[in-house]
């Protein structure tokens, strides 16, 4: 990404105080520019927002993209030029038992954020990150391209594919050149794979969970070890949406459809082997186990293909799958030195920056 073109742009997330959204603010502010979040407090304990002190340089808003009148004058007030939507119920055993509020957030939160672009003249680009998971799983072996069927078995899946045709409805009603619209934004949605980094906490996540067991000596309970993913490192997904973002604002209609960002086919790795390379990369031993209850259902096998954003964007993954779990390592390592995480997570991203593409 242009580091010139980010100094001093308005640009607001939604989702701030999150995994993905905390690392996205700190690059953000790196790259210089004005950066302000909406989202509800950090979920986690301890939080990544929390512990790597990503308000220090940004406008840091508490509230809820349920609320339209909320959502509204956040962006009547920052008046963006640049839009990251990443706030999300983004759990899919969560969704199982809460399911009217995961459509609430996943669906009617992102139609106030549409809404609000609708009325807020200053936004030209609008990046909507929704989910790999969003398409229709045909458990077949092939990778899903952007124009495959959506779909989705259980609530948390089904609701990312409704909010990429409410996406789609809203860029050829409201913001395509062909339309009456006064100003047309360049709006586009990402769906990213399995994303990995230091300080994930969430409930029910793999690594999060391998990290829990590791460092206080359980054993791990996993749900399904033979279930591939396309597990990438949070930072990959992130350059994908942040070049995405520049050639939105400086191409317009050219970009705004939906895009891929997943690793290579060869990282597309299994649970157990997750299990295995992250225990060797910490260096230690770990007990694992199935679970025995049963389970909700969830896809078997799921891979993305991403040549779409190879070639137009010029972007493709720089760290492999054993690079990011060293990194992963390194970054608790580091947590649990007592370092200064807000400095090891700038650093990685420096890092990541000037790693050449493989």
């Amino acid at each position: 990404m242009d580091k010139a073109f980010w100094k001093h742009k308005k640009v607001l997330v939604t989702g701030h105080t999150g995994f993905k959204g905390s690392w996205l603010c700190l690059w953000l502010q790196h790259l210089g520019a004005c950066v302000t979040g909406l989202a509800l407090e950090p979920s986690d304990t301890p939080a990544l927002f929390e512990v790597a002190d990503v308000a220090q340089g940004m406008d840091s808003i508490i509230g809820d993209i349920r609320n339209p009148e909320t959502v509204k004058k956040v962006f009547q007030q920052s008046r963006p030029d640049i839009v990251f939507h990443l706030a999300a119920q983004p759990l899919v055993r969560y969704a199982y038992q809460h399911p009217v509020e995961t459509y609430e957030t996943n669906v009617m939160g992102s139609l106030h954020v549409l809404e609000a672009v609708r009325a807020t003249d200053s936004v030209q680009a609008v990046v909507m990150i929704t989910t790999d998971k969003c398409y229709e799983n045909r458990e077949w072996y092939w990778p899903y391209r952007e124009n495959e069927a959506l779909g989705g078995y259980d609530p948390y899946s089904s609701s990312k594919a409704c909010a990429e045709l409410l996406i789609a409805s809203y860029r050829q009603s409201f913001f395509s050149t062909q339309t009456d619209s006064e100003y047309p934004v360049a709006i586009a949605s990402a769906r990213a794979g399995n994303v990995i980094g230091g300080g994930d906490r969430a409930v029910d996540r793999l690594i999060p969970d391998i990290i829990h067991a590791l460092q206080h000596k359980q054993t791990l309970l996993i749900r399904n070890p033979d279930a591939v993913r396309p597990w990438q490192h949070v930072l990959e997904a992130l350059a994908g949406y942040l070049q995405l973002a520049e050639k939105l604002y400086q191409e317009g209609a050219n970009y705004a459809e939906a895009w891929n960002f997943g690793p290579y086919e060869q990282d597309a790795k299994s649970v157990a082997w997750i299990v295995k390379r992250m225990t060797e990369t910490w260096g230690d031993k770990l007990d694992w186990q199935v679970e025995s209850d049963e389970q909700p259902h969830e896809a078997c096998s799921l891979k993305l293909d991403c040549s779409k954003a190879h070639e137009k964007l010029q972007w493709q993954p720089k760290w492999n799958l054993q690079q990011a779990l060293e990194k992963i390592t390194q970054w608790h390592r580091a947590e649990l030195n007592g370092d200064d995480l807000r400095q090891c997570c700038l650093q990685q991203i420096k890092t990541y920056m000037n790693t050449p593409n493989q």
